[in-house]
């Protein structure tokens, strides 16, 4: 039997690739995908969930029973929203979802899509930082079989989007020279999604991912699927 996965964030860009992912691999023999507005996407094995307030998700559904992985991608801009929605999305739907799911699954996997900065402390005078230090504390102490937290800096656009504001069209811009700084730097946007895929099949000895981990991992992988 093949493994059952749960997506948010699948009409995000590392959502979605992870979407693809799991709908072309013959390991993953169904697919939930929670989004707050219609994708569009059908596949046989994809079963998309509109939940139109992921604060109070209907936990009596049967969707959450037999979930193998999580891939949680779902987020928001910093800057987009207010103080209090940005810790509602980046804390609070999480944490209400993996309730939920620790309840009605064993030996359940969880993959936290996180970022670069992530303080676990939850001192940082950043929002950011301290929203998903947060959250990365919360899951890690729910008692999944694995939790792996991905902390990418400045992720590469692999395919062509519209950017969502000007700093971000500024940073693909300068690509090329961020790339230079070094592993810690940038990630392009489909070794990302391919290694948090393969993590939450495979696992990693690591619980933070930072990104020098993931670009190093993907390395691993990438070797040991081509020998």
């Amino acid at each position: 039997m093949g493994k059952k996965v749960l997506i948010t964030g699948a009409t995000g860009m590392i959502g979605g690739l992870i979407l693809e992912l799991a709908i072309q691999s013959d390991e993953i023999e169904s697919v939930v995908s929670l989004v707050r507005r219609d994708s569009g996407k059908v596949h046989p094995k994809l079963l998309e969930i509109k939940i139109p307030d992921f604060s109070n998700p209907d936990a009596s559904a049967s969707f959450w029973n037999s979930i193998d992985i999580v891939y949680y991608c779902q987020g928001v801009y910093t800057g987009s929203v207010g103080r209090e929605e940005f810790q509602k999305i980046t804390v609070d739907y999480p944490d209400t979802l993996a309730n939920i799911l620790i309840q009605k699954n064993h030996d359940l996997v969880f993959c936290l899509l996180s970022g670069a900065g992530a303080d676990r402390t939850e001192k940082s005078r950043m929002m950011f930082a301290s929203d998903k230090g947060r959250i990365e504390n919360k899951l890690s102490q729910k008692g999944f079989k694995r939790f792996h937290s991905f902390r990418p800096a400045y992720i590469y656009p692999v395919e062509p989007r519209e950017e969502p504001n000007l700093s971000y069209s500024l940073f693909r811009f300068l690509y090329p020279v961020i790339k230079r700084l070094g592993k810690n730097s940038s990630i392009p946007s489909t070794t990302l999604a391919a290694t948090m895929f393969q993590v939450g099949l495979r696992g990693s000895e690591k619980e933070i991912l930072e990104n020098i981990d993931i670009l190093n991992l993907s390395e691993v992988i990438l070797k040991n699927s081509n020998p």
